[in-house]
């Protein structure tokens, strides 16, 4: 599936939420050694905020980054003949002196 803008805007508002929950953990801690308390957990609406935009995230670069491919390379090779698999056109060289010796 291609990625639309609606993928776009999902991962946009997962990074801008990332970060805004990077935030609100900073002042959290923040807070907690002005008033001298000691730091046990971060609330649950910053780690709920902090899983929901890692989902985003995930879903939106799943769909950005495009189709998946096989992680073995057989299954690649299996459909090129031989024919094409030596053909190696970083080694085909046309601007050559041979040209100029033929006449």
């Amino acid at each position: 599936m291609p990625a639309t803008a609606l993928h776009k805007f999902i991962t946009l508002m997962g990074l801008l939420s990332i970060l805004h929950t990077a935030y609100s953990a900073a002042q959290h801690r923040s807070y907690l050694r002005i008033t001298e308390q000691e730091f046990i957990t971060l609330p649950i609406d910053i780690l709920i905020q902090g899983i929901i935009s890692l989902f985003m995230v995930m879903y939106g670069v799943m769909y950005i980054a495009g189709d998946f491919k096989e992680i073995r390379a057989v299954v690649d090779l299996e459909n090129k003949s031989w024919e094409t698999l030596r053909n190696l056109p970083s080694f085909q060289i046309f601007s050559h002196r041979g040209r100029s010796l033929s006449s």
